[in-house]
């Protein structure tokens, strides 16, 4: 029975049904019958806007009397954008609608300059990367214009993609420098996502992707390149507090292997978090992700059922990105073996400017699990509490107490909606910290 609370907890609902993922296991597949499902359930929120109980609202409302149900929700405007507000309107009627833990998109590159609309039309035209590099497109034209835009323009557009994604349901982010590839813009990407968090109620991650791929106008090899990045970039990114995770592109067209390992274990003897982009196109990199210890192993649609096993005995999560896969027309990453092996599988959005220009990540998740048999639990599993272990993050993805109050509440009497309408459903609240934003 949940204990009384003091004045300032509140309590929230009630909602029809709340699906919270707790007790699931954080590896291997999980069938939808394991799933917890509160039937007029509630919120409790405790002063410090962390969960407090989860429950039957009328459990929580008799055991706590003295708990605010907020008719409204009065708060502060974000500093962002005028237009980007917490709600000062009535809460909405939750007793026909549902809740989730808030989504975490754990795989993004949002933090770009530029449009690459002309490079999927010639690639859905038939055209090849090099065709397409020589037409001025490609990753080097997202650094060209990364490099030429402001601050203030990238901090802009920025935090436009991040209120999108809030409207989505998700409330943390990981974001990717990449689009810099020289320490002046490099530092430029990763200065514009920390001043984005100062305006924003989303958590932000910050990755440091400078080994993206070998920028053309740097003059010596890749594993020089990865050696001005180990000495000029990093103690930067260090003194300045700018991210405490690296990532590198591990692919024919970008790092080979060998450097690419020795680099990871330079970065991470340095006290960084390492993940990597592993397995895109070909095989054998996400063993060298699980070899160096790294977070997760993102990409895989080349991986081979050797190292599908590979990965399943290690901690490494393994991330899908079906964004990338729907972008360029290739493989989906083999989540159905991965979770029947017993990985830990996350899915994430990928959103960058050329590959996944997408972005929704409801809608990539749902598609993935058509084409791979996901059951319901194992997708909101990927984009919640697995995706947070992804990001090193043990507070959010599970709705009981203790827990950060992210949550987001779709109008709908059954949960399987969400997925079965593919991210047509739009959320009708987001939760952070226990507070509705108003940006939907």
């Amino acid at each position: 029975m949940p204990q009384p609370q003091s004045m300032s907890a509140k309590l929230i609902g009630p909602f029809k049904q709340i699906v919270t993922l707790a007790n699931l296991p954080l590896r291997g597949k999980i069938s939808d019958d394991q799933l917890e499902i509160i039937e007029n359930g509630g919120i409790l929120i405790n002063s410090e806007n962390k969960i407090e109980a989860v429950d039957n609202f009328e459990i929580l409302k008799t055991a706590n009397p003295s708990a605010v149900i907020p008719s409204t929700e009065q708060s502060s405007p974000n500093e962002v954008h005028e237009e980007s507000q917490l709600s000062n309107s009535p809460t909405l009627q939750h007793s026909n609608s549902i809740v989730l833990p808030a989504f975490i998109d754990s795989h993004t590159h949002i933090c770009f300059g530029g449009n690459r609309a002309n490079d999927f039309a010639m690639r859905n035209a038939g055209k090849t990367y090099l065709e397409i590099a020589e037409a001025g497109g490609g990753i080097w034209s997202s650094v060209q214009h990364t490099r030429s835009a402001s601050e203030e323009d990238l901090l802009k557009t920025l935090l436009e993609r991040i209120d999108f994604l809030i409207s989505l349901g998700i409330t943390t982010i990981e974001i990717k420098s990449g689009y810099g590839l020289d320490v002046e813009s490099e530092l430029k990407m990763l200065r514009t996502i920390k001043k984005a968090q100062g305006f924003t109620k989303a958590t932000l991650v910050p990755t440091c992707l400078s080994a993206h791929l070998k920028p053309r106008d740097f003059d010596g090899s890749s594993t020089e390149y990865l050696n001005y990045i180990i000495e000029r970039i990093l103690p930067k990114v260090k003194e300045e507090n700018l991210a405490k995770r690296i990532d590198i592109f591990i692919e024919k067209s970008a790092f080979q292997p060998e450097e690419s390992k020795e680099f990871l274990l330079k970065t991470k003897n340095l006290g960084f978090e390492i993940t990597v982009h592993a397995d895109q196109f070909t095989p054998g990199s996400s063993r060298i992700a699980v070899e160096v210890g790294a977070v997760s192993a993102d990409h895989l649609e080349a991986t081979l059922d050797e190292d599908i096993q590979f990965l399943a005995n290690s901690d490494t999560v393994a991330t899908a990105l079906p964004g990338a896969s729907l972008g360029l027309g290739e493989p989906f990453t083999p989540a159905r073996k991965l979770l029947d092996a017993g990985a830990i599988l996350a899915i994430a959005s990928d959103w960058n400017p050329g590959s996944a220009p997408m972005g929704n990540l409801i809608t990539q998740a749902s598609i993935l699990a058509t084409y791979q048999k996901l059951t319901t639990a194992e997708v909101l599993a990927a984009i919640t509490f697995r995706a947070a272990k992804a990001l090193n993050l043990d507070d959010r993805g599970i709705l009981e107490k203790g827990k950060k109050a992210d949550f987001v509440v779709f109008e709908t009497d059954n949960f399987q909606n969400v997925l079965y309408q593919q991210g047509s459903l739009q959320p009708s609240a987001v939760y952070i910290d226990g507070e509705k934003i108003s940006n939907l």
